[in-house]
């Protein structure tokens, strides 16, 4: 059974730095990309940023810039290294890979951005 289970999510200062890890296990596969997702208080969650496999990185317009998606040499363990925390960045943040076509989630890990 594909697992994710993301760490490194806390409170901090405004403009500090969070690197938050999310590590797959039962997995056969090399996921071809994972994702970074978070979710607002009362909102639907949104999508922040992906790496694939050939190592292509994507992200929202909202977090370019500050944002930094990658994977560890496995490639079973992805980071998000956010930078000049904002207020409105506190949420919390998922996890999330497809493997043979099946979309697997982690549990999230709240962020909290204090002002």
């Amino acid at each position: 059974q594909v697992q994710l289970a993301e760490s490194g999510g806390g409170l901090v200062q405004a403009g500090g730095s969070l690197r938050l890890s999310c590590a797959a296990s039962g997995i056969r596969f090399i996921p071809y990309v994972m994702d970074w997702y978070r979710q607002f208080s009362g909102k639907q969650r949104e999508w922040v940023a992906s790496d694939t496999m050939g190592g292509q990185r994507t992200y929202a317009d909202s977090v370019k810039g500050r944002f930094t998606i990658s994977r560890d040499n496995a490639k079973t363990t992805a980071y998000l290294q956010i930078d000049s925390l904002k207020p409105e960045d506190t949420a919390v943040y998922y996890c999330r890979t497809l493997v043979l076509g099946t979309e697997y989630w982690g549990q999230g890990t709240q962020v909290t951005v204090s002002s």
